[in-house]
């Protein structure tokens, strides 16, 4: 029988680190120093813990101790990998977790020192090419400097001699006067120029309050003073009033302004930083068309540059079977998709159909046929499917190339396809004939199908749903009123005088939706019936948010007929802007058009200055600013020069 040992578990340790019969491991004098020793080292370590800065958070002090003790024995156990170099090279190695360490001093100094001499260098850049596009007599050293590198994606197979005419080199300094005039235009008109000046007031309270409160962000809160960004733009602050508001700056002379719109350009706006799904076709009309609009009043390569990186990005969108882009694009994912509530799946026609313009004329500056071939296939596919009742549906699937809902509109979901049909028309300088015939047989149809009037005599465009007419009108559908007046001027032909009277009953109609309301403000759409008209009906039609539309027909009325009333019609939505919108931050949306005093929406849209402001502010200035003979606006108000015409047009090479 097996003895039971008595000891237990510890001396039996004990017994087997120090044997009965051995020595000890040291004299008590020893033990004693030892202790001393390790008493003082603890002390000095744990003491110092006491010393430390306070972390705010939970933990203190010695959380700072064990976080660094932790994170040192887990690299001992198990060290890192090697720090992985690649990646996103633009992301700021100063920026951690949100929070902006300072930069080292010295290092801002020598970087402003660069920054200066790179800005003189392009400063000087920008003199030359000026000086040759005023067709100044070339020395003859430079010829060989005349070659510059483009911006375009295929640089190889471009042509880099910007067109210019033939010119001696003894030729005489051509004068500035034949140039497009993008500044001044001052009416003589003694209250024109009073109500001007008023419109570019507005335009300083908007874009200040949103340096002040919103700066970089896409807009402005101005009730609340804060950024804004809406689902469009993704989930990013890409500064979409920045590159909105440019060539309305511009165009008003705030030049400090337009310089600090452009450094934030030049530092900041990169597409690569855009988070979430972005709207193509915003994208396109607010950053491309303002960008390409900077570009042709300056001649400044960094604009172009910007166009051609956002346009880049943008072309995934483009990888279908039919080549109609999707709405959606994920910038840094490269991926795209469309919204899941358009009809199964399908493109939107003022989406897809509102990119020829930007597209176009970013080839002819780069010499990279890439996009102008894009755009072509969207209008092959078009031109190839059926209309049904010779309407265009709002809805067209990529994939298979069919239409969705048999839902028309010239109001949302259509509008700015039969714009852009006309408009491209009129940039290519009337060489894009395709355009032209897509038009007209549009605006007939749509002549002979939805225009229609009211018991009272107004003219209205309804909408064709499911085999019906439905008696409502878009305010997004009063840009008509301007484009059917623009069609009859430059077409000159047997529909011109019809589409003219369509022009004036379309905008008269729409000021009288204005006029109607209590705030003197149009609602997001009206309808007619027997009961009534010109008048929201349903509770979500009753907003206004600062929309640009009908006041773009009183400025293109008035450039067309020189009748008075639009000049008026346009100081009254000016006097109802100030009074229900004005706030001290800015300028807001309201809810209810029907209400004074009413709730505010609390965003300043941007393109209230890209547009609404813009169009007020041409309205009562002379015909030669931004004149229509030489420049188009996009849908979103931003001037494209007209081709062969206008000479800021920047071809990249003879066209």
């Amino acid at each position: 029988m097996a003895v039971k040992d008595s000891k237990g578990p510890c001396k039996r340790l004990l017994a087997f680190i120090m044997p009965p019969n051995s020595r000890g491991l040291c004299r008590t004098r020893e033990k004693q120093l030892f202790i001393l020793a390790l008493g003082t080292i603890s002390f000095l370590c744990f003491g110092s813990i006491w010393f430390l800065p306070e972390k705010p958070g939970p933990g203190g002090k010695v959380k700072v101790v064990r976080d660094k003790l932790q994170a040192e024995v887990e690299n001992l156990i198990l060290p890192p990998p090697p720090e992985d170099v690649g990646g996103d090279v633009n992301i700021n190695p100063n920026i951690r977790h949100g929070v902006i360490d300072k930069p080292d001093p010295h290092k801002l100094e020598e970087k402003a020192h660069l920054d200066a001499q790179i800005e003189l260098d392009e400063e000087i850049k920008r003199i030359r090419k000026n000086q040759e596009q005023q067709v100044l007599a070339k020395p003859s050293f430079d010829k060989e400097k005349d070659s510059k590198k483009s911006s375009s994606s295929s640089p190889e197979a471009l042509d880099n001699k910007f067109a210019k005419p033939d010119q001696k080199p003894d030729e005489v300094v051509k004068s500035n006067s034949d140039e497009p005039k993008i500044q001044g235009g001052e009416d003589p008109d003694a209250t024109a120029k009073e109500r001007r000046d008023h419109v570019k007031g507005m335009m300083k309270h908007a874009w200040d309050n949103y340096v002040t409160y919103a700066w970089g962000k896409n807009e402005l809160r101005p009730v609340s003073k804060r950024g804004h960004s809406a689902s469009i733009f993704g989930s990013s602050s890409m500064g979409a009033t920045i590159v909105d508001s440019m060539d309305t700056l511009y165009i008003m002379g705030m030049m400090e302004d337009f310089d600090k719109g452009k450094e934030w350009i030049s530092n900041n706006l990169d597409m690569n930083q855009m988070g979430g799904d972005v709207s193509v076709f915003e994208t396109n009309i607010r950053y491309v068309g303002g960008l390409l609009t900077a570009y042709a009043f300056t001649g400044d390569e960094m604009f172009k540059q910007k166009a051609v990186h956002i346009c880049d990005k943008l072309l995934p969108a483009f990888d279908t079977p039919t080549g109609i882009p999707y709405a959606l694009v994920n910038m840094r994912a490269g991926s795209a998709k469309n919204f899941g509530w358009a009809s199964g799946g399908s493109s939107i026609l003022s989406e897809f159909g509102t990119l020829h313009m930007e597209f176009a004329y970013l080839s002819d500056i780069t010499g990279n046929p890439v996009y102008r071939k894009k755009v072509e296939k969207i209008r092959e596919t078009i031109s190839q499917v059926e209309r049904p009742k010779n309407l265009y549906p709002n809805y067209l699937h990529p994939k298979t190339g069919k239409w969705g809902q048999q839902h028309t509109s010239v109001g949302a979901l259509g509008d700015s396809f039969y714009e852009y049909l006309l408009k491209e028309w009129l940039r290519s300088g009337k060489r894009d004939l395709q355009a032209k015939k897509m038009f007209d047989e549009a605006a007939k149809d749509i002549e002979e199908m939805l225009i229609q009037k009211s018991a009272s005599g107004l003219t209205y465009i309804a909408e064709w749903k499911y085999g019906r007419l439905e008696h409502k009108m878009d305010h997004l559908a009063c840009f008509a009123g301007g484009m059917y007046g623009l069609a009859a001027e430059n077409e000159k032909d047997a529909n011109s005088e019809r589409w003219m009277d369509i022009a004036k009953g379309i905008t008269h109609t729409c000021h009288e939706s204005y006029d109607r309301t209590d705030t003197k403000l149009g609602p997001e759409a009206f309808r007619f019936s027997d009961a009534v008209e010109a008048r929201a009906l349903k509770q979500n039609e009753r907003y206004y948010i600062l929309r640009p539309e009908t006041v773009e027909s009183y400025f293109l009325m008035w450039r067309l007929t020189k009748d008075q009333k639009y000049r008026d019609w346009g100081w009254e939505m000016v006097q109802a802007l100030d009074k229900h919108c004005k706030v001290d931050g800015g300028y807001s949306g309201v809810r209810n058009v029907y209400q004074v005093g009413g709730n505010k929406d609390d965003v300043q849209q941007s393109f209230f200055l890209a547009e609404t402001l813009k169009y007020l502010y041409l309205l009562f200035s002379d015909d030669d600013l931004v004149d229509l003979s030489q420049w188009v606006f996009n849908t979103e108000a931003h001037p494209l020069p007209v081709k062969g015409v206008n000479t800021f047009y920047r071809p990249h090479s003879e066209l």
